[in-house]
């Protein structure tokens, strides 16, 4: 799925896998195509040295934004899906798990129960059966279960595009609901999950105070431009998870790495 950013409510295709599934980077091969390399992700930081203490935080923003803007201009999520339920169920799975984790139980969970109509009328353990390698397994089988159903009690089997009714649903909170309004939806919103929290605050993008998930996120929406805000989180979030990482960030692969603050202590949540 790619974004035109215009913050408006609407579906935009992205590249597909063979197995018809929507994907983060095109899997074909060739210049330009699949998922970014270390080294693209790593490059060297383009023109002057900067020294990252003399640069206001706007000026940090700009500078971030058009390093990343010219390689990946449009990027989304990496979990594999293909309508807005497997989306949403795909997101659902995903707390407190990898994607490529996900990406290995939803093919045979998606073949089995396509959308909410189906799922209504499994069972947890029906669902158990095919999500027990991600975590929590008993919980997220409940929470799809229930969300499933009450989508299609409440909403007539659709996916709303309203986040407060999307929060209604079993298992969605703010996160999840985001990741559903900008991947599919195309809005203008700031999903923050530990890499995005991580990141922000290790490259002094937010201030100290800013020591939960919602104040990270409305702070991060007041600073990056509406067109780029959606596309702004996967870059925070794909140099968390391939660069930037919790235990050991690899620095030396950094492209910020000789203004970068630095700023370890309380990055994580």
């Amino acid at each position: 799925m790619r974004y035109r950013p215009s913050g408006r409510t609407r579906r935009v295709p992205h590249g597909t896998g063979r197995d018809g599934c929507r994907r983060a980077f095109p899997s074909a091969e060739g210049p330009g195509r699949g998922r970014p390399s270390g080294t693209e992700l790593s490059r060297q930081v383009p023109d002057k040295e900067i020294v990252y203490n003399t640069m206001t935080r706007n000026e940090r923003y700009q500078f971030i934004t058009e390093y990343f803007r010219a390689p990946q201009p449009h990027v989304t999520t990496e979990l594999e899906f293909s309508t807005p339920f497997q989306l949403l169920c795909a997101t659902l799975l995903s707390a407190q798990c990898t994607d490529k984790r996900v990406n290995m139980v939803t093919p045979a969970l998606f073949a089995r129960y396509p959308s909410s109509k189906e799922m209504a009328q499994a069972t947890p353990d029906d669902i158990l059966e095919l999500i027990h390698s991600v975590s929590y397994p008993n919980s997220k089988a409940r929470h799809l279960v229930g969300m499933a159903q009450k989508l299609e009690s409440e909403f007539g089997g659709e996916v709303p595009d309203d986040p407060k009714q999307l929060m209604t649903l079993p298992g969605v909170g703010r996160k999840t609901a985001n990741v559903v309004e900008a991947v599919w939806f195309g809005k203008a919103v700031m999903p923050v999950d530990t890499h995005v929290y991580r990141v922000s605050h290790r490259l002094g993008l937010v201030p100290k105070t800013c020591n939960t998930p919602l104040k990270v996120e409305e702070y991060l929406v007041r600073n990056f431009t509406e067109e780029d805000v959606a596309n702004a989180h996967h870059w925070l979030l794909l140099h968390g998870r391939y660069i930037c990482k919790s235990a050991r960030p690899l620095c030396d692969k950094c492209p910020f790495d000789s203004f970068c603050p630095k700023e370890l202590e309380d990055s994580k949540l």
